[in-house]
């Protein structure tokens, strides 16, 4: 079954599982709530969001310039930076790493781009014990599953859920109290913070002008990730960088009302290069892997390069009306909902042209994006360039070249409709409907006999 048949059979599972859409629409309420009283701490949101998009905007027209700044501030400080081309560059730098330095256990941090490079596979064939530490991540570790969301990796489970699966594979775990199950998570999390030879995070942003990586987290883990293994890896696409440290007055809480609706993340952390004379913590080495993977080639593509804004805050995802029906496990990529579906066809080719189709193209992930990428408008932009690359079914384009000729002529059109209507009606009859794609989720509609062309004839209307 190829990515777009299987897309289908995800979506009309989803789409009927009464319980998980009432999950996700009591998560998502949640979030509108704390995301609307959010904006309200902002003299003018509007005004916020254009400069985070001018922010980006200048970042991604200067990439190279800002990584090399980034990459000399990060060296002088004796740390290291490498540049992966693809998927396969970032994951072997990183095990071969772990394998000259006898690692046996990591710590991971919430990172998107470890999901995209299938990094935690590639460490567990050397033998290496990977922990995720952010709890969300760390649930659905213990699931097997991939995150469900960009910013909420569990958001798809209930307390009730979660209660059943620590208790199956805790210690020390008797109800569904949230007191009872992060205790039990910080405990198996502890042990494996203070044994870890390497922590492994992602980047929120990386600042140009100061060398530095900046992450956000609310759980702390992130700290604990990045000063207590003695090796620190930090994997991010190369898209994260922005000119200068003062950005980050606007970019991090408008990351934060955007992404959950807080003035700010409760952890803001800055890292520059492992530990130097005199601290008392901090890693013996700091590593930089700066992931392309396809990203230059959406780089040179002047149309849709904005798209490369992107501050992962999630808000499109909770915003979209496709999103919130089929949930982020039926899309089978890295990124979910609407930046998913632009971004992914970039990333991983034409298999996923189907994605950029799963949209109402309502808007509202635009009207949410906090650096203003105009994403329905890259949805129409992705299809028409999967039309052009000859990749649409062949019977879908003989479909449309016959809709062209049939609305390229006014008796025409009427001749053929009514060849269709007579059509429904000979069918519905003998037992065949040719309607069926509509009418089993939808009443039928009611066919009228004449059209509205013979009534404005007849001066009926």
């Amino acid at each position: 079954m190829n990515a777009a048949a299987e897309f289908l059979r995800r979506s009309a599972e989803k789409a009927a599982d009464l319980t998980h859409r009432q999950i996700i629409r009591r998560n998502m309420e949640t979030y509108d709530v704390a995301a609307a009283r959010g904006r309200t701490r902002f003299a003018d949101w509007d005004a916020a969001r254009e400069r985070c998009a001018a922010i980006k905007h200048e970042a991604i027209e200067n990439l190279d310039a800002l990584l090399i700044q980034f990459e000399e501030k990060v060296l002088s400080r004796g740390g290291h930076v490498f540049w992966a081309e693809n998927s396969a560059e970032a994951r072997e730098y990183i095990a071969k790493l772990a394998g000259d330095r006898g690692v046996k256990r990591v710590v991971k941090s919430k990172s998107m781009v470890t999901e995209e490079i299938h990094l935690t596979p590639a460490l567990e064939a050397l033998g290496c014990e990977v922990v995720e530490t952010d709890l969300g991540e760390y649930i659905v570790q213990l699931r097997n599953e991939p995150p469900y969301h960009i910013v909420t990796p569990a958001m798809h489970l209930s307390r009730v859920q979660i209660g059943e699966l620590f208790r199956e594979k805790l210690e020390g775990v008797t109800s569904d109290e949230p007191a009872e199950l992060v205790a039990a998570a910080r405990r198996k999390l502890r042990a494996a913070f203070f044994s870890a030879e390497m922590g492994i995070s992602g980047a929120n942003f990386l600042v140009a002008d100061a060398g530095m990586v900046a992450i956000s987290t609310n759980e702390g883990n992130g700290r604990l990730c990045t000063t207590l293994p003695r090796i620190h890896v930090v994997v991010t696409g190369i898209e994260k960088v922005i000119p200068r440290l003062r950005d980050l007055a606007y970019l991090w809480p408008v990351l934060a009302t955007a992404g959950t609706g807080q003035p700010i993340t409760t952890y803001s952390t800055l890292i520059g290069g492992p530990r130097t004379a005199g601290e008392i913590d901090g890693p013996e080495e700091f590593h930089v892997v700066l992931v392309d993977n396809g990203r230059s080639e959406l780089l040179a593509d002047v149309e849709q390069r904005e798209v490369l804004r992107c501050i992962r805050c999630g808000a499109c995802l909770n915003a979209c009306p496709v999103y919130k029906q089929v949930g982020g496990h039926t899309y089978a990529t890295t990124y979910q909902g609407p930046i998913g579906s632009v971004l992914t066809p970039h990333l991983r080719g034409h298999d996923f042209d189907h994605l950029s189709y799963a949209s109402s193209l309502c808007g509202n992930c635009t009207s949410v994006c906090p650096v203003k990428i105009d994403l329905h408008h890259h949805l129409l932009h992705n299809r028409r360039n999967s039309v052009q690359a000859d990749q649409r079914p062949p019977s879908e384009r003989l479909g449309f070249r016959m809709w062209r000729w049939m609305m390229m002529s006014g008796s025409r059109f009427s001749q053929l409709a009514k060849l269709g209507k007579f059509g429904a009606r000979v069918g519905k009859a003998i037992g065949i409907d040719p309607l069926k794609p509509w009418t089993s989720y939808h009443a039928a509609p009611e066919l009228p006999r004449r059209s509205f062309r013979d009534l404005w004839k007849d001066g009926h209307v």
